[in-house]
């Protein structure tokens, strides 16, 4: 098997994106975080880095110490978070924060053993990362779908600062940062919240399958900012966008999403002109004579 990645913020701002890989008795763990940006005034936690920032970063750590074997995906979770609160609690050291502040990420977390005639994948998804299987044929088959139910709000909101001619990203984002704060919080206060939180207030409404694969297929995990180059910016399709991967062209790929957010018009599709991105490529083994080649 091999694995490649790629994860870059967009000019000199901090990533807020992080992935890591793990290997382990013949298990690929990988994990995609995503860190919302801040909709708040200040960092109250890491001033340097930013709150998001060591959020991700936080929990990152905290998984690796709470995954440890027969542990289910979304117990290590529960604990990694509870050891990150602790910590960021313990971090303010009393300040007053309000909720919308609180840090928040989406989370992808692909799990992958290898079996004599096929590939067990486990998923345990948050928010809109992006998780893709390819076959050995190219076909592309999208394995946490997902659609984001305050997207469309958002759109419209943006949609109507533009028909005022609103270009200017500041005061875009001035007008629709008490919606942003707003949505914020109540991600933070819902009893079933489906992005990673500080503080859930019930059991996290992730999207959690298992999935057989044939051998030799490749598993993609991207954040929404370098999904991009497919939603919204349309410069490939999924299936172009995952065979590039494949042909090794991830640095590549990288490189024209940022030329491309470069050159076109500031603030005209979405609150950031551009995003972290991250994507992170796993290919096992090819198939061999006897092998099962069907997807289930």
């Amino acid at each position: 098997m091999t694995t490649e990645q790629i994860s870059c913020a967009p000019g000199s701002s901090t990533n807020e994106d992080l992935i890591a890989v793990v290997e382990s008795d013949g298990v690929c763990d990988l994990v995609m975080l995503d860190g919302a940006s801040s909709v708040a005034d200040t960092n109250y936690i890491d001033r340097e880095h930013g709150d998001v920032a060591w959020f991700v970063r936080a929990f990152s750590a905290a998984l690796a110490q709470a995954n440890v074997p027969g542990m289910r995906q979304g117990g290590a979770v529960r604990r990694a978070v509870d050891a990150v609160r602790a910590r960021y609690r313990a971090q303010a050291a009393g300040a007053a924060i309000p909720v919308y502040a609180y840090p928040l990420a989406a989370l992808a977390w692909v799990r992958i053993r290898q079996r004599d005639d096929h590939l067990a994948l486990s998923l345990y998804c948050l928010g809109d990362c992006k998780v893709f299987a390819i076959d050995a044929a190219g076909a592309v088959r999208d394995l946490a779908p997902w659609v984001n139910p305050q997207e469309a709000v958002l759109q419209g909101a943006i949609g109507a600062l533009t028909a005022e001619d609103l270009a200017d990203p500041a005061l875009r984002r001035a007008r629709l940062l008490p919606m942003l704060r707003a949505r914020r919080a109540a991600q933070h206060e819902a009893p079933a919240p489906n992005a990673l939180c500080l503080a859930p207030q019930g059991e996290f409404d992730a999207r959690e399958t298992s999935v057989r694969l044939a051998p030799g297929s490749s598993v993609l995990v991207m954040s929404d900012g370098f999904y991009r180059l497919v939603d919204p910016y349309g410069l490939y399709t999924i299936e172009t966008l995952a065979q590039r991967c494949r042909d090794g062209a991830l640095a590549a790929l990288m490189d024209e999403l940022r030329l491309f957010e470069k050159a076109r018009a500031p603030g005209m599709l979405a609150v950031k002109n551009a995003d972290d991105a991250s994507a992170v490529l796993w290919t096992g083994q090819p198939l061999t004579e006897g092998m099962k080649n069907d997807v289930v």
